[in-house]
């Protein structure tokens, strides 16, 4: 094996960096406009940092007239709850009907469920919307959770190439101890698969979080707001923007995803390398 010589290594490393410092610069410009006062927000020239700091801002954001972030908080909360139970519940279901079950038309269907990845959601916005108001859903938090419970099929993709890897030696002898395969899935497979159930929980969460397009759509009444639209209702509330105020909020939004991020990064890379290197 030939290794990388110190001019390659050097030559990576820089950019890296380079890359590094040019994702990082908007986070870092965020998190500096929300410790400026609103007047150097304003001012043509640009102030990467202004002494003294202004943590003031994170408590006026929070306490904002008519800009209620622990009810958008909660709501978020709320929707991610649900979504990550349903996403890793149904998922992981269908996910062992495709890996571990052998049944005609198996690969048919899982090539048909992996090409509806390729439909993007302003095709079936409307559908959806007339499906759901067909319902009575519109106005509240069900077409952001329910359809949850049906699979998605990214989240079925990463874990029917996971159970691929555990070896069908333990379903073969749970079977001739008389468990059935709901039993096998629950007891067996769903304990060794939680490196990729963790995979699929947080991009469902962070998916969640972040979705800005459905709860737009669904949610018309300020009490049920996200975050996400709350934070659009914050800018366009009135002609001037309070922009200080505006990125105190944005960071108080990022921060759970990052500190979770940071939490459970290990299981995550881990789990990542083996859904992806294995099956």
């Amino acid at each position: 094996m030939k290794y990388p010589g110190k001019a390659q290594m050097a030559l990576s490393y820089f950019l890296l960096i380079t890359l590094g410092l040019v994702f990082f610069f908007p986070f870092f410009w965020m998190i500096s406009t929300a410790l400026k006062p609103i007047e150097k927000t304003m001012s043509l020239t640009p102030h990467f940092l202004v002494l003294p700091l202004h943590f003031e801002n994170f408590v006026k954001c929070l306490n904002y007239e008519n800009f209620t972030f622990t009810v958008y908080a909660r709501n978020t909360l709320y929707l991610c709850f649900l979504t990550v139970t349903g996403i890793a519940l149904s998922s992981s279901y269908v996910a062992y009907g495709f890996s571990r079950i052998r049944w005609k038309g198996r690969d048919a269907l899982f090539l048909l469920t992996l090409s509806t990845m390729m439909i993007p959601f302003p095709v079936l916005m409307i559908p959806l919307y007339s499906l759901f108001r067909t319902y009575g859903w519109v106005g509240s938090f069900k077409p952001l959770w329910i359809p949850c419970f049906f699979g998605g099929a990214f989240s079925i993709f990463l874990l029917t190439q996971f159970f691929k890897t555990i070896p069908h030696e333990l379903t073969e002898a749970a079977y001739v101890d008389g468990a059935g395969d709901f039993r096998i899935y629950w007891q067996i497979i769903l304990p060794l698969a939680k490196p990729a159930l963790l995979v699929v929980a947080l991009f469902q969460f962070m998916g969640t979080w972040n979705d800005f397009l459905g709860p737009l759509i669904y949610l018309p009444d300020q009490s049920t707001f996200t975050l996400a639209v709350g934070l659009q209702f914050f800018q366009s509330r009135h002609g001037g923007t309070e922009w200080n105020l505006l990125m105190a909020a944005s960071t108080l939004v990022i921060l759970p995803v990052m500190i979770l991020f940071f939490l459970t990064q290990k299981s995550f890379v881990e789990g990542i390398a083996l859904t992806g290197l294995k099956g």
